[in-house]
């Protein structure tokens, strides 16, 4: 587990990029269709306020999207000749129909060829574009060509004020097939009004600040009952407070990494790693926690017996299994993970969940059945709320999952970036509203005792049912029943003693 680890933090490190200060180390372009491009980012920006002032532009603006040390750097070897400019093209997705120009064959072209350029709707060798028809400024686009022997072309330092709320796409272009082996250098900066946050995460921090509010009311509602009735509890009780208080630290350093993120636009990778891990760690020791639950572990038995090794492989590999897809999304992250790779690292958590999903609900069946046998009454009352809070949240779950594909499906270009903040929290909300559930049902209290398995001999859940009925009893006749002492218990048609049906009624 520690090596697999390991390789996946070391994949970050080859991976992550520094959130709005977008780092370009020696990118290559690529070939889409007859151009050559390098995608430099993708974020929803929110317009800049009203300028009050006569000066324009701002001294200092609010929305804005700034190009650094913008370097292209050419092989020697290649260096003999002038070339074409390589083009910054920035717009707005809105805009997107604006880049680009039909060709020959109707087969869509961004680099303007000889014939466009003869029938004179463009210069050859340049990208198409057209101005947009509400704002004529837009898309910006300017570029920088290499002078002869020149191995370096630098665009100038430019800063671009944010005048419309607006997903915006930054594309770095050429359209020379001389040019090989070309890089891109240098970084580009981004900000929002209200700081440097992408605008898809910025609702996110106010989130995790009322998420965090909310652990904190939860945990001074659980830990005032632990205090209290601390000689009641049980080791259920304690699966529960290791839960809650990983919750805290989560959502605290969730709301600590995303203010560091949003005050200086370099996401701090050490915050955002913890934050992640005690998510992860959490998660999983709910699954585990619930899981135990649903077996009757600490209610209706001792122990987990032979299921124990069983039960830690499942949440150990669970575990590492969030942890790499966890930190690949959001250690230092910025544009979303192509859907092979995301893909590659969704299904084994997910095929892992419906593990879970179909254990625990096959564990609360038997539980529920033995309960029902047994007439303990008042666990079996609240095991059956238990399941139907599972059953509700999953109902749920199932139907937002559909929700969710149908929001990702009708947002091809990120339209609704502003709306995709809900998909992540909507997580975090079912999740405390389950851990909710379940500190009201199991709260420490002073008859907290009779939910726990008393070992008394009155509750044999780890025994074999199928051991019980290997030796058939003879039948009894009437003369046998008369000898019987009245010292021992009548059995019951299900097994059960009288003592069993006292300690209901005193339960």
């Amino acid at each position: 587990m520690c090596g697999v680890s390991v390789l996946a933090f070391l994949l970050l490190l080859s991976l992550s990029a520094e959130a709005s200060v977008h780092d370009y180390s020696g990118e290559k372009f690529a070939a889409k269709g007859n151009a050559f491009v390098v995608h430099g980012g993708s974020e929803g920006i929110y317009a800049s306020a009203p300028n009050l002032t006569d000066a324009y532009p701002p001294a200092n603006p609010d929305s804005f999207i700034r190009l650094e040390r913008i370097t292209f750097r050419r092989n020697k070897e290649f260096s003999n000749f002038s070339s074409w400019p390589i083009q910054a093209v920035l717009f707005e997705v809105e805009d997107r129909e604006t880049i680009g120009g039909s060709a020959y064959g109707g087969q869509r072209a961004v680099c303007c060829t000889g014939d466009l350029a003869k029938l004179g709707v463009c210069a050859e060798g340049q990208v198409i574009y057209r101005p947009s028809v509400e704002n004529p400024d837009w898309p910006q686009v300017f570029g920088v060509s290499f002078e002869i022997d020149a191995e370096v072309a630098v665009l100038p330092l430019k800063s671009i004020q944010i005048t419309k709320t607006g997903m915006y796409n930054l594309y770095f272009i050429h359209c020379d097939t001389r040019l090989k082996e070309l890089v891109v250098e240098g970084k580009t900066v981004w900000k929002n009004p209200s700081g440097y946050l992408p605008g898809r995460m910025a609702p996110m921090k106010i989130f995790y600040q009322f998420m965090s509010f909310a652990y904190v009311l939860l945990g001074i509602f659980w830990f005032s009952q632990y205090a209290r009735f601390w000689r009641e509890v049980f080791p259920l009780q304690n699966c529960i407070t290791l839960v809650i208080t990983l919750g805290m630290f989560e959502m605290a350093l969730w709301y600590f990494d995303y203010a560091e993120f949003s005050e200086t636009g370099i996401r701090p990778t050490g915050t955002t790693i913890w934050a992640v891990t005690f998510g992860t760690v959490k998660r999983t020791v709910a699954r585990l926690v619930i899981l135990m639950v649903s077996m009757g572990y600490g209610v209706v038995r001792p122990s987990l017996g032979g299921l124990t090794s069983k039960v830690v492989m499942l949440g150990g590999t669970f575990f590492v299994a969030s942890e790499v897809l966890e930190l690949v999304e959001n250690v230092g992250a910025v544009s979303d993970l192509s859907g092979k790779a995301k893909l590659f690292l969704v299904l084994p958590a997910a095929v892992l969940d419906v593990f879970f999903i179909l254990w625990i609900f096959t564990s609360l069946s038997a539980t529920l059945n033995k309960l029902q046998a047994r007439r303990m009454m008042v666990k079996l009352d609240i095991y059956r709320k238990f399941t139907n809070a599972l059953a509700a949240a999953v109902i749920v779950s199932v139907g937002w999952i559909c929700y969710e594909l149908y929001f990702k499906s009708n947002d091809v270009y990120n339209e609704q970036w502003r709306n995709a903040w809900i998909i992540p929290a909507f997580w975090q909300v079912l999740s405390y509203s389950l851990l909710f559930i379940i500190c009201i049902l199991w709260a420490p209290s002073q008859s907290a005792t009779r939910y726990a398995y008393r070992d008394d001999g009155s509750e044999e859940f780890d025994r074999d049912e199928t051991t019980l009925t290997l030796i058939k009893p003879s039948p009894i006749s009437s003369k046998d029943v008369r000898s019987v002492p009245d010292a021992i218990p009548v059995q019951s048609s299900n097994g059960n003693s009288n003592d069993d049906l006292e300690e209901d009624k005193r339960e």
